[in-house]
């Protein structure tokens, strides 16, 4: 069984077992797109029944960032303000999505760009499409970095790949996405919902603790210094020891079968 909310025009939730998919219905982030996607983001966040999370495009692209036309009219307006979307909008929408608490899989359907690519990396694992089109864009429209891309890349791909990726923002192939190391799968257009869906299922289904557990501990791994790396995952394993997940997990290899994982 499951239930359907639309948010207004631009995008849409749908819940079954646990994951809910999240499409976005225009390529391009407009005011009305970013705040629903937030809200959408922060109602995921406040559901304990989500256990994972698909976010796909819909149409040929996943996300082009921000929609230049509704730029160029805010622009002509009020600059000041037109750039303060960055801090008011964008920030708070990247910080939503890294921030919770279950797995999020990203399915790049197409293009994908600026701000898109900096809200895909926010995600924990994506599957994208054979041929679609990935850049940083921001230099080219005379702009530096947002959406925590410049973090995100050189986590990703290290100094000098990203460095070469945002100062020189020529549009590059998944194939060369996966090759990076900024996507994790690639496959067959038609495929990109059935083999993301089937990830978002396969976390929904497991120990959603421990990946929280995990996410908890990447966040912080590249910059945190060693001792406190440990003394995080000492921490976390001392409180996951104690979940019905691992005793089920531990008496289910005793048992030579499949565990069923709650979260708990």
């Amino acid at each position: 069984m499951s239930e359907t909310t639309v948010t207004p025009t631009t995008v849409t939730r749908e819940d079954a077992g646990g994951v809910a998919t999240v499409t976005l219905q225009r390529p391009g982030l407009g005011r009305a797109m970013r705040r629903e996607l937030l809200a959408v983001v922060q109602g995921i966040a406040a559901d304990e029944s989500v256990r994972a999370v698909l976010l796909t495009g819909a149409g040929r692209a996943f996300c082009v960032g921000q929609d230049l036309g509704e730029h160029v009219e805010a622009l002509r307006g009020d600059a000041a303000t037109s750039l303060s979307v960055v801090e008011e909008e964008y920030n708070p929408l990247v910080l939503a999505l890294a921030a919770l608490r279950v797995p999020v899989v990203v399915g790049i359907n197409g293009a994908c760009a600026g701000a898109g690519l900096g809200i895909a990396m926010a995600g924990d694992l994506r599957v994208a499409a054979a041929g679609a089109k990935f850049t940083t864009a921001f230099t080219g429209i005379g702009l530096s970095s947002d959406s925590g891309l410049a973090s995100r890349l050189v986590h990703s791909v290290g100094l000098g790949r990203a460095t070469e990726l945002l100062l020189l923002p020529d549009p590059f192939p998944a194939e060369s996405a996966l090759q990076w190391g900024l996507v994790h799968r690639v496959v067959a257009p038609e495929q990109v919902a059935g083999e993301a869906r089937a990830l978002a299922e396969r976390l929904a289904g497991g120990p959603t603790a421990a990946y929280r557990a995990v996410k908890t501990v990447l966040a912080g791994a590249a910059t945190d210094r060693l001792e406190d790396t440990l003394a995080l995952e000492a921490r976390l394993q001392t409180q996951l020891g104690r979940t019905a997940d691992h005793a089920e997990a531990v008496e289910a290899f005793l048992a030579k079968r499949q565990p069923r994982f709650t979260g708990h």
